[in-house]
């Protein structure tokens, strides 16, 4: 018999997961408006994301949370583009439901730059139509494996995001969106700074022509 880790490890069962979400189809898209929120980050001030879009190009990164292998290896790539991020004047945060203080051990233990934003009440999540309900079988492996995340998440919840990343421009239209169904795949930081780049070309020849 299989293990839940090996059963939803599977292509076909997390295949099979995130379709019963309905998140492929109602998750915020490239096109659509961002929705606003306010978020602590890992000292407990809040940021509301659209004082963060207004001041330039502003990429998103929804991860499960620090206990996540994929979600660590994919923050620890953007770490690696603060360089790039810095040029472009853009900024990153890293979203999750994870309460300030595991959020702040995430980004310290990581050694992290940029900012880690707590959702615990899940505001950024809904909006962006992420979150879904874990199915008693990944409840039931999580709990086995000692990742209690309503009590990480201090929500009470079996209430996870679907991974995804967002570029979102000062006027805060969605210009780049990756909602990805298998968690083992992120879209890639370089990439995503292409979109960027074309974003601020973009603008600064429309203020070219408009000069």
């Amino acid at each position: 018999m299989c293990s839940p880790l090996s059963a939803f490890d599977h292509n076909d069962a997390a295949d099979a997961v995130f379709d019963a979400t309905g998140i492929g189809a109602r998750a915020k898209r490239a096109g659509d408006l961002a929705p606003d929120a306010i978020l602590p980050d890992a000292s407990g001030r809040p940021v509301r994301l659209s004082d963060e879009w207004r001041k330039g190009p502003l990429v998103l990164v929804f991860y499960r949370g620090g206990w996540c292998s994929y979600c660590s290896l994919q923050l620890r790539s953007w770490h690696q583009q603060a360089d790039d991020l810095a040029r472009l004047g853009a900024t990153l945060l890293a979203i999750s439901p994870q309460t300030p203080d595991h959020s702040k051990r995430t980004a310290e233990d990581n050694h992290f730059t940029f900012t880690v934003l707590s959702d615990s009440n899940l505001e950024a999540a809904n909006g962006f139509e992420l979150a879904f309900t874990l199915p008693p079988e990944l409840v039931s492996f999580y709990g086995s494996v000692g990742t209690d995340i309503p009590v990480l998440n201090g929500n009470g919840l079996w209430v996870l995001p679907v991974p995804a990343t967002y570029v979102i421009d000062e006027d805060g239209l969605i210009r780049f969106a990756h909602i990805e169904e298998d968690i083992r795949k992120r879209a890639e930081p370089g990439d995503v700074l292409r979109v960027i780049e074309d974003l601020v070309r973009t603008r600064r020849l429309a203020g070219e022509c408009g000069s």
